[in-house]
């Protein structure tokens, strides 16, 4: 009696193989597609950075000034230094009509002077007390003749002028219009000479999140300046004020 070979097992699990290579196969065809679209893609995309500037006049100055004064004690010290303030602050409400506002202490502080010698040490000399204010001034045509007057009231201490913008989101918009306008020449002569024509505006991202638009602002040392203006009266130029920004924009190319 003949015996009967099965041999279909084997065959079966041939093609079982060849269907499982062939799945495999379809399955690594797919993600390389996946792959090609997406490089192509990124083909179709050009990002530049795009840079805005404009510069624009102050609006207003920002003065720095303070009384400094001497006594045998700290109260002593003190109290002489704050009747000098009290006639400065008068000063700036009722001949400068500044406001409460406008009028903002920036320091203050009382401190112990010492003098030194070989034969005595260190020796207590007395106090001193210092009240500096920071002052919001917008007549910029008459801040060197607020200067004078403010030395002339006991003011023995002009630290420095900063002049700014009071409101400044008008500006902000203008500046980062000059960037977009930067931005789109840049993409549209880079598509130009890589034979493309540029397409919409993918994303945009506007500087450094924590400065998007920066202020150089001008500034006036005044300490540096006393000795040209001590014989006469303080002239000081306002000048201009820069604002810039920075968008980076990503692009399609057609």
């Amino acid at each position: 009696m003949k015996k009967t070979v099965w041999i279909k097992p084997a065959a079966a699990v041939v093609i079982a193989g060849t269907m499982l290579i062939g799945g495999g196969g379809g399955a690594l065809s797919f993600a390389g597609k996946a792959q090609a679209q997406e490089a192509v893609a990124v083909q179709n995309i050009v990002s530049v950075v795009g840079k805005g500037e404009i510069s624009v006049k102050p609006d207003i100055a920002y003065l720095f000034i303070g009384i400094s004064s001497e006594g045998k004690t700290a109260a002593a010290a003190q109290k002489a230094n704050a009747t000098k303030m009290q006639s400065l602050t008068s000063l700036l409400k009722k001949t400068w009509k500044l406001e409460n506002k406008d009028i903002q202490t920036n320091q203050f502080y009382v401190q112990p002077n010492y003098t030194y010698s070989e034969k005595e040490g260190q020796q207590l000399k007395g106090y001193t007390a210092t009240h500096s204010l920071k002052v919001s001034y917008r007549d910029l045509d008459k801040v060197g003749e607020l200067l004078d007057a403010a030395a002339e009231a006991g003011v023995n201490q002009i630290d420095n002028i900063q002049f700014s913008i009071e409101n400044k989101d008008a500006f902000e918009t203008a500046v980062i219009e000059k960037a977009m306008a930067n931005a789109n020449l840049k993409a549209g002569a880079i598509a130009k000479v890589a034979g493309r024509s540029l397409g919409s505006v993918i994303s945009v991202s506007q500087g450094n999140t924590a400065e998007p638009v920066r202020y150089y602002e001008q500034m006036y040392d005044m300490n540096t300046a006393a000795s040209s203006t001590a014989e006469k009266s303080t002239s000081v130029e306002a000048g201009e004020i820069k604002l810039t920004t920075e968008l980076t924009v990503h692009y399609q190319l057609k």
